[in-house]
């Protein structure tokens, strides 16, 4: 890659193709949380992750672009991990699945924020605009997800241990 329009384009196409990988792994994810916060934490970011597909392939649209995936190591690499996770037994189970959870948030966060300056630069204004929005809901998620890790699930995690 030569050009920032370039790194752009293969970094959406790479958000794309983990996001819907993202789609086919948080149905599982809810399944094997125990935890009913966990659970309907990942449902709810099944929707939302839906709905930023759409506003991604409108980012491309913006740029004259068709929407397409390139695959994602680093996402396959988080959730596969996820995926070992879910093998386990025991109290801890939720707060890893939880953990697995804020990787793909934090791996988003650093992607999408990257874009959308990326678009900035590149005066792609409306995208610049959709991938703001996406950025805040993948904040909000991983703020939840935290939330939800240190007034919950840890918390039950350590004394279910204890027990």
């Amino acid at each position: 890659m030569k050009s920032l329009a370039e790194i752009f384009e293969h970094t959406l196409q790479d958000l794309y193709f983990a996001e819907s990988a993202i789609t086919k792994a948080l149905p599982k994810v809810a399944k094997a949380a125990k935890s009913a916060e966990l659970k309907k934490a990942a449902e709810e970011h099944l929707s939302e992750t839906k709905d930023q597909i759409k506003k991604l392939e409108q980012v491309f649209k913006s740029i004259g672009k068709t929407a397409s995936g390139e695959k994602c190591d680093a996402i396959e690499g988080l959730i596969k991990e996820a995926d070992g996770l879910m093998k386990a037994e025991g109290t801890a189970l939720d707060a890893g699945l939880l953990a697995a959870c804020q990787a793909v948030e934090h791996y988003e966060i650093a992607r999408y924020g990257s874009l959308r300056e990326w678009a900035k630069d590149l005066g792609y204004d409306e995208a610049h605009k959709l991938l703001s929005e996406i950025l805040d809901q993948e904040k909000a998620t991983n703020n939840k997800l935290t939330n939800l890790a240190v007034t919950s699930i840890n918390k039950t995690s350590t004394h279910s241990k204890a027990a």
